[in-house]
């Protein structure tokens, strides 16, 4: 995934900057809203991170000249400014989440996994890698075009890695947005769906494509 993050305190811009490259997001900061509107206009962004009050350009107008000119884009609006009246402007822009300071890192994590896949999930009945595809719409799961039977949490594990294919999933990652559950290192339940997961979408076919990482954990990708 890759981020832009407008963001005019260095140390806070350094701070996220460090954290999101930590959990292999590409991103690029800037320091002031015209600067950043530079930078979505030349690249393409999975989301964008906006503090509100920058040079050149408010975070509530750069919202705006995003959302026109790429009305998918999820925008996630960081700011000091947390009154109602600051979140109704701030959603009347057409940001997607608000995230008042000071905050967690780990909430900011959440509230970006969210709304990404809340865009995906509203532009997009399909996913797919390589000859796999999921339909998020009939449920189907097909891999050079034959229909491969899944259960439900099979499904829900499948739907979620395509989501986040490329990246190293981790099995604590996993048990959290898949199973909704804190993780249990005694437990083998997550290892033993990724294998269950892995002989329908993998087993007869030359290419393979759910792969372990030693210590880390998942990664879905093409060989």
């Amino acid at each position: 995934m890759k981020i832009l993050l407008v963001e005019d305190e260095v140390s806070l811009a350094s701070f996220i900057k460090k954290g999101l490259e930590a959990e292999s997001f590409s991103t690029d900061v800037a320091y002031d809203g015209y600067i950043g509107k530079q930078l979505f206009q030349k690249n393409e962004y999975d989301v964008v991170i906006l503090d509100v009050n920058l040079p050149s350009m408010n975070g509530f107008d750069l919202c705006q000249f995003i959302k026109r000119e790429n009305e998918r884009t999820p925008v996630l609006l960081l700011t000091a400014l947390d009154s109602l009246d600051d979140k109704i402007r701030g959603f009347d822009a057409g940001a997607d989440d608000y995230l008042p300071k000071p905050f967690a890192f780990r909430e900011l994590l959440l509230r970006l996994r969210a709304v990404t896949k809340r865009h995906v999930l509203r532009h997009s009945t399909v996913l797919h890698l390589a000859d796999l595809t999921l339909n998020l719409d009939t449920k189907v799961v097909t891999r050079a075009e034959k229909r491969i039977e899944l259960t439900s949490k099979e499904f829900a594990l499948l739907e979620y890695m395509l989501l986040h294919k490329g990246k190293i999933i981790s099995r604590a990652e996993l048990a959290e947005r898949v199973w909704d559950t804190d993780f249990d290192s005694n437990t083998n339940v997550i290892d033993v769906y990724v294998n269950y997961l892995r002989k329908k979408i993998d087993k007869e076919f030359s290419s393979k494509l759910l792969h372990t990482v030693i210590g880390m954990g998942y990664s879905l990708h093409e060989s």
